[in-house]
């Protein structure tokens, strides 16, 4: 199953958003973050989690909507209907509004998002579980604590704990897979790939790698707008209680699912 299709039409490879809407893009994105806000401190608290997300989806898709990303879902059907711990490689910050544009989640984020400004505070009105990645005693926390979430909603991570260009995935890290083995829920693995929607090809722009800012990162997408983010979901694979097994298994199985995408369709 695929959720939309486009023609690819070869077009020269710069493009370079004018300045003026260039300007115009930025106060775009400040007005949709603000309303963001407002919708979090005001509407939120009295919301259902159906309604919540329904809103986290629509303001995902007009976020990706600015940024001038296009969002193609491939294997939707594959998803459970009950929650499941979905896995997906790291590529930028636009991920987790990829995703939640296709199908909003809770998400694990390293302890340093929380410090961001305006959309740390975000995330952790979201909902988002945040570790501390040195901290073996606060990785079994988090375990614990997305076990008990993932009896009744689903749980998104990012095993490889940094991001990529998105050519290759580095080595996912099991620990956080015992929660599916804890809570039984499904592991589906999603390959998340960004590519140029007039060639076809991989794009790097998107990439939130090294010692690069957040404001920084928004700017060279904005000065680019011509990404097409596609998800891949592949056929879940159920957890079973034998913890110090399966959480190994399931992490290297969801890690070659996704390579061997990446490795086929982004190099």
């Amino acid at each position: 199953m695929k959720i939309a299709f486009m023609t690819h039409t070869k077009r020269p490879t710069a493009s370079i958003t004018p300045f003026f809407i260039y300007v115009a893009l930025w106060i775009a994105v400040w007005l949709h973050v603000l309303r963001g806000v407002i919708t979090l401190l005001l509407l939120f608290p009295f919301l259902s989690v159906g309604t919540k997300s329904q809103h986290i989806q629509r303001w995902s898709k007009r976020l990706l909507k600015i940024f001038g990303v296009e969002l193609h879902i491939n294997h939707a059907n594959l998803l459970p209907q009950s929650s499941y711990l979905l896995v997906s490689n790291h590529v930028s910050w636009m991920d987790i509004h990829a995703i939640n544009a296709f199908k909003p989640v809770r998400f694990v984020a390293k302890s340093e998002v929380e410090q961001w400004p305006i959309f740390g505070w975000m995330a952790q009105q979201l909902g988002t579980v945040f570790i501390k990645r040195d901290s073996s005693r606060h990785a079994k926390q988090v375990v614990d604590g997305m076990a008990a979430i993932l009896k009744t909603q689903s749980v998104c991570i990012f095993p490889e704990g940094t991001s990529t260009i998105g050519k290759s995935v580095q080595s996912f890290k099991p620990n956080l897979f015992e929660a599916a083995a804890i809570s039984e829920v499904p592991v589906c693995a999603l390959a998340l790939a960004y590519f140029d929607r007039y060639t076809g090809q991989h794009s790097e722009v998107p990439a939130f790698i090294g010692d690069m800012g957040l404001i920084e990162s928004m700017a060279k997408i904005l000065k680019n707008r011509r990404l097409r983010v596609e998800l891949t979901i592949f056929t879940p694979v159920k957890a079973t209680p034998d913890l110090s097994i399966d959480r190994k298994a399931l992490a290297l199985h969801s890690q070659e699912q996704i390579a061997q995408y990446l490795a086929k369709h982004c190099n």
